[in-house]
C-alpha cells in the first residue's frame, strides 16, 4: 500500500470508565467536538481512502476529475461514520482531505486568501501571516512536526530539490512563482520553519503604485522615460520592501520587440513581453557537484544575444560580470540588491566586486560602477506598512576617489499620525538631472517644470 505524505496521529488511549456515585444517573458517552472531532475524522478519512485509491494514478487524471474522484469517495466514507457532522462541517473535512493530496495541507486556505504576502511557518504550532504590511497570528496549525516536513518535501521536490539532514535549508518556489525558503532540524533547533512569500496572480503595474501613494506621477514617468532610454538601472532596499516588485513593473516599459536575458536565484520574475529567456541558478548535488551559480548564468547569458540583461538580485561575485555587461552595449540593465540608502547600495556594489578575487584597486572598482550604473531607485518598507519609493537617485561621476550622487526625486518623512501611519510628501529636489538630454535625444519630452521645486507634491497621512 502506498504510503501517503500525511499521515494521522494515533488516536490517545481511552481514559478508565468513572464509576458514579449512588446518587448519579449513569454518564452518556459523549464524542469529542468541535477541531478535535474533525481532526480525527480527517485522520480515518484519509487511513480508509488509501486503502480505496491507488493515488498515483491520479497523475495521469486532469485536475478537476481526480478531485471530482477524490470528493466522491471521501462523501461515500463519511456516510459509513457514526460521526455527528452538519453539511458545512462535512464539506470543510472534504475540503481539508482533498488539501492534504493536492495542496500544501492546512496552508492551502492562506494560498488562496489575496491579502496575504507572507506566510511564516514556526514549526507545527504557530502560523504567522503579513497582511497589508503588518504580521498577524493565525490559529493554524499543523499536526506534528512530521506533517510539517512532509507539505516542505512536497514543495521542494517539485523543483527538483532536497531538503534532510545533509541539506538543511532550502530555497524553492511554488508554481505559482511564489518563493519558498524552509531550514529543518539540526539547524533549526525548535523544528522546521517555513516561509513564503507569495505573489500575486495579476502582476502589479504602474498605476497600482499611484493608487497606493508609492510614488507620484511625475516619478512614475521619469521611470518608464529611464527604461525606455536603456539607461543602466539599481533597484535597493530591505527584505521585503518591494524590490522584485519595482522590478516588475519597470520591466514592463521595456518595449515587447528587444529580448530580455532574466537571470535569479530562484525564478519569481513576472515578465509581460514575449521574448523573454528565464535563467535560475542550481545548486550542488549530494555529491558536491553540478552547481551553477548566477555568476555562470551571466557569463553565459552574455553569449545569447540580450538587449537587456536583469538580475533578480545580486548578491556576489557576480556583480563584476554584471558592470562590465552594462559596460559593453548591454545597456538598459536592471538589477536589486540589499541595501538601506543609495550610496550604501553602490558600497555594496563594491564591495560584492571584490568578492571575485580580481584584486582589483578601488578608484577602478568605482570607476567601473559610474560608468555601468545611471540611476539607483531606493524602496523602504515603513513603519506602518506601507511600501514607498524612497529616493531617485542619478549616478554622476567621480571627484578623486569619491562617487558622486544627486538626489532627483525624495520623499521627506514628517512623523507619525496618532493612528500609527507615517507623514510625509514627495518632493523634486529641483536638479535637473544630466540623464535629461539622453532623454530627448531619444524623442522622449518631460515637462519642464518636472524637476522644479515645489513645497510639497503630496501630503497625506497613509
Amino acid at each position: 500500500m502506498m504510503q501517503s505524505w500525511f499521515s494521522g496521529a494515533a488516536p490517545a488511549a481511552p481514559a478508565p470508565p468513572r464509576t458514579p456515585a449512588p446518587w448519579e444517573l449513569p454518564a452518556a458517552d459523549e464524542p469529542p467536538s468541535g477541531p478535535s472531532l474533525l481532526q480525527e475524522t480527517k485522520a480515518r478519512i484519509h487511513r480508509k481512502l488509501l486503502e480505496r485509491l491507488n493515488l498515483s494514478s491520479l497523475d495521469a487524471l486532469e485536475r478537476d476529475r481526480a478531485v471530482a474522484a477524490i470528493r466522491g469517495v471521501v462523501h461515500e466514507l463519511l456516510a459509513l461514520e457514526s460521526v455527528p457532522l452538519n453539511y458545512d462541517e462535512r464539506e470543510e473535512l472534504v475540503r481539508q482531505v482533498l488539501d492534504e493530496i493536492f495542496g500544501l495541507g492546512p496552508l492551502e486556505p492562506l494560498m488562496q486568501d489575496p491579502e496575504i504576502s507572507d506566510i511564516l511557518v514556526n514549526t507545527h504550532r504557530s502560523v504567522y501571516v503579513e497582511r497589508h504590511g503588518r504580521l498577524e497570528e493565525t490559529d493554524i496549525t499543523f499536526q506534528d512536526d512530521r506533517h510539517l516536513l512532509q507539505v516542505i518535501d512536497r514543495i521542494v521536490s517539485a523543483v527538483g530539490r532536497r531538503i534532510d539532514d545533509s541539506s538543511p535549508m532550502v530555497d524553492a518556489r511554488l508554481a505559482d512563482g511564489s518563493r519558498v525558503n524552509a531550514i529543518i532540524p539540526p539547524l533549526s533547533i525548535d523544528g522546521p520553519h517555513l516561509s513564503i512569500r507569495k505573489f500575486k496572480r495579476d502582476a502589479l503595474a504602474g498605476q497600482d503604485l499611484l493608487r497606493t501613494n508609492s510614488l507620484t506621477r511625475p516619478m512614475l514617468d521619469l521611470l518608464a522615460a529611464v527604461v525606455g532610454s536603456r539607461l543602466n538601472i539599481l533597484i535597493s532596499g530591505g527584505t521585503g520592501a518591494g524590490k522584485t516588485t519595482m522590478l516588475n513593473i519597470l520591466s514592463s516599459f521595456i518595449p515587447s520587440t528587444e529580448r530580455i536575458v532574466t537571470i535569479e536565484d530562484s525564478a519569481e520574475l513576472q515578465l509581460r513581453q514575449p521574448h523573454v529567456v528565464r535563467l535560475e541558478t542550481r545548486p550542488q548535488n549530494i555529491e558536491g557537484c553540478g552547481e551553477v551559480t548566477q555568476r555562470h548564468l551571466m557569463v553565459n547569458a552574455l553569449r545569447m544575444r540580450p538587449d537587456r540583461i536583469v538580475v533578480g538580485e545580486v548578491r556576489g561575485s557576480e556583480a563584476i560580470d554584471m558592470l562590465q555587461a552594462m559596460n559593453t552595449g548591454h545597456e538598459g540593465s536592471l538589477a536589486t540588491l540589499h541595501a538601506n540608502t543609495p550610496r550604501d547600495a553602490l558600497g555594496r556594489l563594491e564591495t560584492m566586486v571584490s568578492m571575485a578575487n580580481l584584486n582589483l584597486p578601488e578608484k577602478v572598482v568605482r570607476q567601473q560602477i559610474v560608468s555601468a550604473i545611471d540611476v539607483v531607485i531606493q524602496v523602504n518598507r515603513l513603519s506602518d506598512g506601507t511600501r514607498k519609493v524612497m529616493t531617485i537617485a542619478e549616478v554622476v561621476g567621480m571627484e578623486s576617489d569619491i562617487i558622486t550622487m544627486q538626489d532627483i526625486f525624495v520623499f521627506d518623512k514628517q512623523g507619525i499620525a496618532s493612528n500609527g501611519a507615517v507623514l510625509g510628501d514627495y518632493r523634486a529636489t529641483g536638479i535637473r538631472p544630466r540623464f535629461a538630454d539622453r532623454l530627448e535625444e531619444n524623442g522622449i519630452q518631460l515637462p519642464s517644470d518636472m524637476f522644479a521645486q515645489a513645497p510639497s507634491m503630496r501630503r497625506e497621512a497613509w
